[in-house]
């Protein structure tokens, strides 16, 4: 029926889920991040399995996500982590939504609009420990004087994001932590004690690396099947987590060309011999990238085929000599046929990008069914 689609497996969700929280140990809270449309496996569908599973808190990245879950029903505490726009800020007393606040001035801001609201309002602030993005530099001491002006805004947790956690070679984590640490430990002297506390998204934890989790940690990949590999001398990973979704394209036309035949925009692959082809309904338009041309690999009838000449934005050609195929079979472009599979860091690698690109690029029209 479709041209491309994903069968995403909310079983296999659940499943990492419970892996992680393993994992993480009866003392840890695991708030599984569903932003990015749940790097595509559909942030709903996500969120309400995971809810159901015991997930007290979720992770998205803007408001307008925080506010399409509970507009869907979704419940559980929701963190906004990188959005606090000043017109935004009145949706989240709105929308029970929690901000992740990284600047002093911000903290002011949501102190008048909550009192404005005459709400108690609770929000998560972040330190820059060396990430160079989001938060604040603020000493301690700046952070309790603005926090001692406070009355209805309320600092319900402090975090920070590691720039280069896969890297055990270069000591970035290591001093993130300790500027992390050091803020927070004068923060406690200065009467300020956060209830959650939190630094880490998937790898840390699936290495165990503890002393940076705090009590919170925040898995996003590991949710959806994937744990980066660890450059440099690192524990085992200790998270058995696998892929939930995916990914299929319908053949839409088989044909036998001759030697010398060109294939595609600018002819960049010419056959060498009579070659049957088969032209898939998928493209650059639906997120297979267009670096795959010439190089990349479908699954079809559990042998792994090679796509031949440019992906295009609405379709890619493969070689599918010596198999019968026709109108309407469907080929894996992403997932296991038999004893082959392909994932998204295999597809990563050959595309020079990374598998949280090639998840989160499959477009939305590419239809989403859930098994």
């Amino acid at each position: 029926m479709y041209r491309s689609w994903l069968e995403v497996s909310l079983s296999q969700i659940e499943a990492n889920f419970r892996a992680i929280r393993k994992v993480a140990g009866a003392g840890v809270t695991v708030m599984p991040v569903v932003k990015a449309d749940a790097y595509r496996h559909g942030a709903v569908e996500v969120s309400r399995v995971l809810e159901e599973a015991g997930a007290r808190w979720l992770a998205v990245s803007n408001v307008h996500e925080g506010i399409a879950l509970r507009e869907s029903g979704i419940t559980s505490r929701i963190l906004v982590m990188a959005d606090f726009l000043p017109a935004n800020r009145p949706l989240f007393l709105d929308y029970d939504l929690t901000p992740a606040i990284h600047s002093l001035e911000g903290i002011r801001d949501y102190e008048r609009l909550a009192v404005l609201a005459g709400k108690s309002a609770a929000f998560h602030l972040k330190i820059d420990s060396g990430m160079g993005r989001l938060g604040t530099r603020a000493s301690a001491g700046e952070i309790l004087d603005v926090l001692g002006e406070t009355r209805a805004a309320r600092l319900e947790g402090l975090m920070s994001h590691f720039a280069s956690a896969p890297n055990y070679t270069t000591s970035q984590t290591d001093e993130q932590i300790a500027v992390f640490t050091g803020v927070l430990n004068k923060l406690k002297e200065g009467g300020v004690d956060p209830a959650l506390v939190h630094l880490s998204s998937t790898v840390p934890v699936a290495y165990g690396r503890t002393e940076a989790w705090g009590n919170l940690v925040r898995p996003g990949h590991a949710i959806y099947g994937y744990v980066s590999p660890a450059k440099g001398a690192s524990s085992a990973c200790a998270v058995e987590v696998r892929p939930a979704l995916t990914w299929k394209a319908t053949v839409l036309e088989v044909k036998d060309v001759p030697g010398g035949a060109a294939i595609g925009y600018g002819g960049i692959y010419t056959t060498s011999r009579e070659t049957r082809i088969a032209v898939l309904g998928v493209g650059y338009a639906d997120g297979y990238p267009h670096r795959l041309s010439n190089k990349g690999q479908v699954l079809l009838q559990g042998k792994a085929v090679p796509v031949l000449g440019a992906v295009s934005m609405d379709l890619t050609t493969v070689d599918v000599s010596g198999l019968t195929v026709a109108p309407g079979d469907s080929v894996t472009l992403l997932g296991v046929d038999g004893s082959e599979s392909i994932d998204a860091q295999q597809i990563a690698k050959l595309a020079g990008t990374i598998s949280y690109s090639v998840l989160c690029g499959i477009s939305s029209r590419v239809v989403r069914l859930y098994v």
